[in-house]
């Protein structure tokens, strides 16, 4: 700090301020700038009422291409500031053998180079913290460069360095490394967003094909990025063989479930058993796969919730897919009627309580089985089928049972509840006295309730019975 303070000079900059602003050369030449830079102004305005029904038909035919791309519209809006950092930056570099007094086309176009950053920083990015980064960076270069102090700034930065081997890392190098991989990482994003919204667009290619392409050339393009990055700003590769040697190792142990889920997800996409739009089911977890990623698959379930699985999972694991070969799925209902009711007539009822349910298929047609005989009902299943299974599997249960209790009710069959008949041969004469004088209370202040249980118990007794 104490380096950078002192190349400041304020002493002499004063001096040539005074000296600067007391020659009549000096002051024709900036007002000569001042017109240069109005004359900058008014030409870019008038480039961008020239160019205007080229660059709109342009942005149009980016946006019915690309929908999801912002950085058209942004240009479009930017235009004359982009015509004006262009023509000051040509202003600049011409007048440059003026000598130093020609400044001010220079710093108009790095205020405007600014500007451009910070709209585009803003309108792009999604990250408001990486766009306040980016404009707190901006903002720091333009101050050193205009004050004169980016290259003293430099060459402090560039002396604290540390040497390993034959590489030389300084605070300078990695600043400069840093910037140069993100911003070839944002383009390589941008590029492999571009090629796989085209991808989506072939026909012939399964969905699975078209993620698996899309997921290769993101990671290819990421890989070159970072590899031109390191290499632009003087880092050589080969100094980091040893060394990638003795970590990887370590790292592939601790990364082995990331390449495990990476791995499977390629084969998933590969052998496209599970498919995005897919119904799956793996363990408690039920729903609809949305998306299938480098490490995990996400699965909306019915709830609303979305179910992040790791793509080992789907391989290892026993999964049960809705929808694999066909979205035909067939649901059992299981339901009881009394055994005085007429079974094939219960079997019709049941066949049109379920043709006459919304989203039940009429080929193949609803069928209605007798299973068993239980204790106290004929328990028969009603099976039918749907071909959306994605909009949910309980609801369409619901909906039949609700439909079949109707048509129950209505035709006067009757779906019975377990009831028992208990006897007691032998009783302690104290329980029995206990159980005659608590039935002739009940007798006397309850007559009527007593007789119509009476008449219940007769009627439900061929229902089933035990006896103890």
């Amino acid at each position: 700090m104490h380096e950078l303070f002192a190349n400041l000079d304020i002493d002499g900059w004063l001096q040539r301020l005074s000296a600067f602003l007391g020659s009549r050369h000096t002051v024709e030449l900036l007002a000569l700038q001042l017109v240069v830079i109005a004359v900058a102004v008014l030409v870019a305005w008038g480039l961008r009422a020239a160019t205007r029904p080229w660059t709109s038909h342009l942005v149009g035919l980016v946006r019915r291409r690309f929908p999801n791309l912002r950085l058209a519209q942004v240009l479009d809006r930017q235009m004359p500031l982009i015509y004006l950092w262009l023509l000051l930056a040509v202003a600049a570099r011409a007048g440059g053998g003026l000598g130093p007094a020609w400044r001010l086309p220079q710093i108009a176009a790095d205020l405007t180079a600014l500007w451009l950053v910070l709209r585009f920083s803003t309108a792009i990015l999604r990250d408001a913290l990486i766009a306040r980064l980016i404009t707190t960076i901006a903002w720091v270069l333009f101050a050193l460069d205009l004050l004169g102090l980016l290259q003293p700034t430099e060459g402090v930065l560039d002396n604290l360095a540390i040497t390993i081997g034959s590489l030389r890392l300084s605070v300078l190098l990695i600043g400069k490394a840093a910037i140069v991989v993100a911003v070839l990482l944002w383009g390589a994003t941008l590029v492999s967003r571009l090629v796989s919204s085209r991808i989506q667009h072939i026909e012939g290619l399964s969905r699975s094909v078209q993620l698996l392409i899309g997921n290769l050339i993101k990671i290819a393009l990421i890989s070159i990025a970072v590899l031109i990055g390191l290499n632009t700003v003087g880092i050589d590769l080969t100094a980091f063989t040893v060394f990638s040697g003795a970590i990887g190792v370590g790292v592939g142990f601790g990364l082995q479930k990331i390449v495990s889920n990476f791995v499977s997800g390629i084969i998933l996409l590969v052998e496209r058993s599970i498919k995005p739009g897919d119904v799956i089911e793996i363990g408690n977890t039920f729903g609809q796969v949305v998306s299938l990623g480098a490490r995990y698959a996400s699965v909306r379930g019915r709830n609303g919730k979305e179910y992040l699985i790791p793509n080992e999972n789907l391989i290892t694991n026993e999964v049960v897919n809705w929808s694999y070969s066909n979205l035909l799925v067939r649901i059992d209902a299981e339901f009881g009627v009394s055994y005085a009711s007429d079974p094939r007539r219960v079997r019709a009822l049941a066949i049109d309580a379920a043709k006459g349910t919304a989203r039940v298929l009429p080929a193949p047609a609803p069928l209605c089985h007798i299973t068993g005989f239980g204790d106290s009902s004929v328990n028969f299943v009603l099976r039918f089928w749907i071909e959306d299974p994605f909009e949910g599997v309980a609801n369409i249960k619901g909906d039949v049972y609700l439909s079949l209790w109707e048509v129950l009710q209505e035709a006067g069959v009757e779906i019975p509840f377990p009831q028992r008949d208990l006897h007691l041969r032998t009783v302690a004469p104290e329980v029995a006295g206990a159980f005659g004088a608590a039935s002739s209370k009940a007798d006397i202040a309850q007559p009527e309730r007593v007789a119509d249980d009476k008449d219940r118990t007769g009627a439900h007794r061929g229902a089933g019975e035990h006896r103890a």
